[in-house]
């Protein structure tokens, strides 16, 4: 458990790069549509190029998808298109740790969507996701008093949308993968089933707006690199290690907190994002009390 929970707090690290380097490449004049293309179609080869080194892997990838086709291309597309699309799009509209807070509702979604899957939620891990949700209306406070209600509404919307996906999608793919296949194997497989979908968006990305800028090109990159492979194969390889506990799986999915306060320092000294105000202090201070509060209650049950 303190190894998953480690990885998990190390991916929170790296993810925290999405909402910066997004928030950058908005304030460059950045069309969102390919911020969120590009950032799987440069993991693509990345993972490409780590699963080759794995002795059979790409084959036995490559027969899984065979096996289920319809599944994987369906449930690669809920984790990370129809997470990352609308995740991009709702970070349009503030600062990159107001993106980072409202992200934290996956949390509370990762603990709601354990029935699906045949077990019972675990309820210590409700109320502190609960918690966390309470610091996450605290930090939108402020900046609800500050914006119209159609602002609000395409922020929220399309990241609670997001918030849902994420771990839907990797949940599924947990229990679809055969226990043979390791974290790179799935985050690959799951990588090229989704590119359709991106392929998609490209193309309705170029008719509207053109090629990508180089900056935005770059920037790209390195979010391909910190969070479509880094982060992702941690925040993976973390919920692999405790998938059939779901409360440990609960407090896993937690980590993601970290983001807030990486995402703020970053947005601050590298983007000169607004610093919260007091209550949005005081609602971040309640999101980072929440995930140890979670750590410690499943803890306390090993």
């Amino acid at each position: 458990m303190k190894k998953a929970l480690f990885y998990g707090i190390l991916a929170s690290f790296f993810f925290a790069f999405t909402f910066i380097l997004n928030r950058s490449m908005n304030l460059a004049g950045g069309y969102w549509l390919w911020s969120a293309c590009l950032r799987y179609l440069f993991t693509l080869p990345m993972m490409a190029l780590m699963l080759a080194r794995e002795k059979g892997a790409v084959t036995e990838v490559l027969k899984a998808i065979r096996h289920r086709p319809g599944s994987w291309f369906l449930w690669s597309t809920v984790g990370f298109g129809l997470f990352y699309a609308p995740l991009t799009f709702g970070s349009v509209f503030g600062e990159s740790w107001l993106a980072a807070a409202t992200w934290q509702l996956t949390i509370v979604a990762g603990v709601v969507l354990t029935p699906l899957f045949g077990k019972r939620i675990p309820v210590k891990n409700l109320a502190w996701s609960m918690f966390i949700l309470a610091g996450i209306f605290f930090l939108q406070v402020p900046h609800m008093e500050q914006t119209d209600g159609r602002t609000v509404f395409l922020t929220l919307a399309p990241i609670l949308v997001a918030a849902f996906s994420y771990p839907l999608g990797n949940r599924k793919m947990m229990a679809l993968c055969p226990p043979s296949m390791t974290t790179i194997g799935r985050v690959a497989g799951m990588t090229f089933c989704s590119m359709p979908f991106w392929l998609l968006l490209s193309i309705l990305a170029a008719v509207r707006t053109g090629m990508p800028g180089r900056g935005q090109v770059l920037q790209s990159v390195c979010v391909a690199l910190f969070s479509g492979v880094i982060a992702t194969v941690l925040f993976f390889k973390a919920t692999d290690m405790v998938k059939h506990n779901p409360r440990h799986l609960a407090v896993i999915e937690a980590t993601q907190c970290g983001e807030v306060v990486f995402t703020l320092l970053g947005g601050i000294f590298l983007l000169h994002d607004g610093v919260p105000d007091a209550v949005g202090l005081a609602g971040i201070a309640v999101i980072v009390a929440g995930m140890i509060g979670n750590s410690l209650a499943a803890g306390g049950e090993d």
